[in-house]
């Protein structure tokens, strides 16, 4: 296969499979960490989960990313990269073992959170950095390849950190304290692969850093406005489009899933542990839609362009969501899981292609963090709605036709969008 192929080239790179490792250790990680932090708020017996339960779990997940994702490249741009991966993990580890310390002391909630809260709000900081470190360790020629390569490769280590983090609770431990610890452990093997790599080599330049942080940070604001207008020109609307159908089509998914962690912990079982074993099913299943879409995507854009892709996907999900989710039963929702893995990401690639050709390179930086913010916030404003719609078992009609409903009048747009 191609790509088997292009990992062996990049393989070669000595200082390459160093950062590698580091990626992979780290959100591998994450993984871990994210399962037990969403096994700890919906499937411990002496909880009552509830979908604002899960909505508060996400928003502790993901807000992070939005609020901190932007001014984060202007912190690396002056700290040592290969500092970051070692201090940032050293403080996740730590900060992961305080977690594990609150699940079993039985404090109230909000101080748990705070504990998760910190803990992914450095995690901005460490993907960041591996990003922006890439071009350190491979020559100009392959760093398309490795920008393509490298966090494909960090996201099946966090599926399998998952997967892991399944295995244990289910299988070693009963415990999400203790898969916590197995995700602080993971951190500081992160910490440990960046001793592999030179202090200076991964940057920044001295000549490039801002000499003064609160300028920095008040031109990174003014930066993302400039980006944002740079979006609404005449010449990037198929950008924008695109942009407003996915983070619609996002927010479908967060919605999607809320529905399908209380489907699992009370409706569809009633033991938890069948719940949690079911609910580990259908993300390596939607993990699988994920992988398909990663497949099939460039043959559909190449014969369909990117703008249709987005059409196709979101009019798949708008005829299947309903027809697989109505039963409330579990095998057309594990079915349903996979559609939406793939139409969910085949949509992602086709706008990512859509953003990096639409707009100029002075600006795609700044764009993809407004990217991501909206991707985010999506994501968790479909948890505080589904939160709003579900009732205590997760049965809802109203939601399932809701969804529909949305990715019907994506697709819509989208397509008369295209044909103008």
């Amino acid at each position: 296969m191609a790509v088997v192929r292009d990992l062996r080239v990049l393989l070669r790179f000595g200082n390459f499979r160093r950062l590698l490792a580091v990626r992979l250790l780290s959100q591998c990680a994450d993984g871990v960490y994210q399962v037990a932090l969403a096994t700890y708020v919906v499937f411990s017996p002496e909880k009552q989960t509830s979908a604002a339960a899960i909505a508060s779990a996400m928003a502790v997940l993901l807000l992070p990313y939005s609020l901190v994702g932007p001014f984060a490249g202007v912190l690396l741009d002056r700290w040592r990269r290969r500092q970051v991966f070692l201090y940032g993990n050293l403080l996740r580890a730590l900060l992961a073992s305080v977690t594990a310390v609150l699940m079993l002391s039985h404090v109230p909630d909000w101080l748990f959170y705070v504990s998760a809260l910190c803990v992914t709000a450095v995690n901005r900081f460490v993907l960041a950095g591996l990003s922006a470190a890439l071009p350190r360790v491979v020559d100009a020629e392959r760093l398309v390849m490795a920008n393509s390569l490298s966090p494909t490769a960090g996201t099946l280590a966090a599926t399998a950190g998952g997967g892991l983090a399944f295995g244990v609770r289910l299988v070693v431990a009963d415990s999400d304290a203790a898969v916590v610890l197995l995700g602080a452990a993971l951190y500081l093997c992160g910490a440990l692969a960046s001793l592999r790599i030179a202090r200076e080599l991964l940057g920044p330049d001295p000549a490039l850093v801002q000499p003064r942080l609160t300028t920095a940070l008040t031109g990174t604001a003014r930066d993302l406005v400039a980006g944002v207008r740079h979006l609404a020109e005449p010449s990037r609307r198929e950008a924008a489009w695109a942009l407003g159908a996915m983070t619609l089509m996002r927010f479908c998914y967060g919605a999607l899933l809320v529905m399908l962690l209380m489907l699992c912990r009370y409706a569809l079982t009633s033991d938890p542990d069948d719940g949690l074993a079911l609910l580990g099913l259908a993300l390596v299943i939607s993990g699988a839609g994920f992988f398909a879409a990663a497949v099939v995507t460039p043959w559909a854009v190449q014969r369909l362009g990117s703008g249709r892709w987005i059409v196709v996907c979101a009019a798949a999900a708008a005829v299947l969501e309903p027809a697989l989710g109505l039963p409330f039963a579990a095998a057309p929702l594990l079915v349903a899981t996979f559609v939406l893995g793939l139409t969910t990401q085949g949509a992602k690639i086709a706008t990512d292609t859509i953003v990096q050709s639409s707009v100029d390179d002075g600006f795609r930086g700044r764009i993809f963090s407004v990217y991501d913010v909206l991707f985010n916030v999506a994501f968790v404003g479909a948890a505080a709605v589904a939160a709003l719609m579900l009732p205590p078992d997760g049965r809802s009609v109203t939601l399932v036709i809701t969804v529909a409903v949305t990715y019907g009048a994506v697709a819509t747009a989208m397509a008369r969008f295209e044909r103008r």
